[in-house]
């Protein structure tokens, strides 16, 4: 038997979004599946609680909040050499500067390289550091074959240091509406049929074409007795940094229609999921579509844009537009809600879709990459 190796992992984010949902379910499956080897998580401080119930073979502890920042940078790696691991994984790419070898680095998608907010300096370093960071990894784990094609292209990493591991739906998603739904949804005063995003409210999420596409739907069914009082729920982050989403609710005049939630639970989130009459999710970019194919797995049918990376995870299972054209997002949130045949289709394909992604698959792949790295490295 070889050594036991010592893996050290960056579970900061946690709580994100998204991003909480890769490191909560891979620290979980590992340690369902690997009580052999050690694992050190890093842990914001205050955050202990996110973490428990893994196995004895993981060691949490409390690092501070902020993963910015020199003095930050430069304290974190003295004390990740300290730990002397076999290999460190970094779940996301933010790599400090000076940061030990080998490491394994997930990249979930290029967004902040290939839509910079801003072209400055700050950029400028920020593409740098994402650069050397991604060069300077062991081994790259991206989430699907469309982010490892723009991995190898526009960061000009070998490709056989890229692999594509996907990630899969929460396990506590599923589509059974139980008793206390109504309570929840109440709590939130929703007594309506919803269409439902949920995911960050960045530019690229291209929710206000998503409102004006919803705008021109509520026209449509202005008579409709099921559907004229239809709701936009968008449940996120703080919505109130992105003015464009709230310009598009007021040229709509769709104010009392469109419902702002921000951040809420995920035993919250769960509920909205799968008492939605459906999912949109219309983005310009992703890396991978966890979000609708979570609400495949509650059951709901789903509209996404027609993104290779998209279809990747939803396959044929979801209604597919041109997220450009919002007389086109209109048609397929139109086509979805008035034909019962294909909303039912979409459901029971997009359950068999998200049944086909598995966290054990993810974590048994994610050992292999480690247990490669750990060994190259021993052989060096």
């Amino acid at each position: 038997n070889p050594m036991p190796l010592h893996i050290v992992m960056d579970v900061r984010r946690i709580r994100d979004f998204g991003i909480g949902t890769y490191i909560r379910n891979l620290t979980r499956a590992l340690s369902a599946l690997d009580g052999e080897n050690r694992y050190t998580l890093l842990v914001r401080t205050g955050e202990m609680d996110q973490v428990e119930g893994l196995g004895k073979n993981f060691q949490p502890v409390e690092v501070s909040r902020d993963d910015r920042g020199l003095r930050h940078n430069v304290q974190l790696t003295g004390f990740l050499r300290s730990l002397k691991p076999s290999l460190y994984h970094i779940p996301l790419n933010s790599v400090p500067w000076r940061m030990p070898r080998p490491y394994v680095l997930t990249i979930h998608d290029m967004s902040t390289l290939l839509f910079p907010g801003r072209r400055d300096f700050r950029h400028m370093l920020h593409e740098e550091r994402y650069r050397r960071g991604a060069l300077r990894a062991a081994r790259i784990i991206t989430v699907s074959d469309a982010t490892r094609r723009d991995v190898e292209s526009v960061l000009r990493v070998p490709g056989e240091r890229v692999s594509t591991i996907y990630s899969a739906p929460d396990p506590s998603f599923t589509g059974d509406k139980k008793p206390g739904d109504d309570q929840i949804l109440d709590r939130y005063s929703i007594k309506y049929p919803y269409i439902l995003y949920a995911g960050t409210i960045r530019p690229r999420k291209n929710i206000p074409r998503l409102v004006e596409a919803f705008a021109v739907l509520r026209h449509e069914l202005a008579q409709h007795p099921t559907y004229k009082d239809l709701k936009l729920v968008l449940i996120g982050d703080e919505h109130s940094k992105y003015p464009a989403v709230r310009r598009a609710v007021a040229l709509t005049r769709t104010e009392a229609a469109v419902r702002f939630l921000g951040f809420v639970p995920l035993d919250t989130l769960r509920v909205f999921y799968r008492n939605a009459e459906l999912f949109a999710f219309p983005s310009l970019y992703e890396g991978f579509g966890l979000a609708p194919l979570e609400a495949m797995a509650c059951g709901t049918p789903v509209v996404a844009s027609e993104l290779p990376s998209l279809v990747e995870a939803v396959g044929e299972a979801a209604e597919l537009v041109n997220p450009e054209n919002v007389f086109d997002i209109a048609r397929g949130l139109q086509d979805v809600l008035l034909n019962p045949e294909r909303r039912a289709q979409l459901a029971a394909a997009g359950l068999a879709q998200a049944g086909r992604f598995h966290w054990d698959q993810t974590a048994r792949r994610v050992l292999s990459i480690y247990q490669e790295v750990a060994g190259n490295n021993l052989n060096k």
